[in-house]
């Protein structure tokens, strides 16, 4: 089912966009070292924004590999 992998808390929304505007916006997301999908939520803000309506920063997700202390730790239990 649609959205089953997104992050917890997030609303997985299927889009219909115009080729190019994908394009474009694939285009800026890479500049700016974005995902596509990070780029289009960002954009979204920034509207929101222009038009006064305030939200809340988003959640950072957690990215990457386990801190040091965590590995250790599973490495005792073994």
């Amino acid at each position: 089912m649609a959205g089953e992998g997104a992050a917890k808390g997030r609303k997985a929304y299927p889009l219909r966009l115009d080729p190019a505007l994908w394009a474009a916006i694939e285009r800026l997301a890479g500049c700016e070292l974005r995902s596509a999908n990070a780029q289009v939520e960002c954009l979204l803000r920034e509207a929101l924004k222009s038009r006064g309506i305030k939200l809340s920063d988003p959640q950072p997700v957690k990215r990457g590999r386990p801190a040091a202390r965590a590995l250790e730790d599973e490495g005792d239990k073994e």
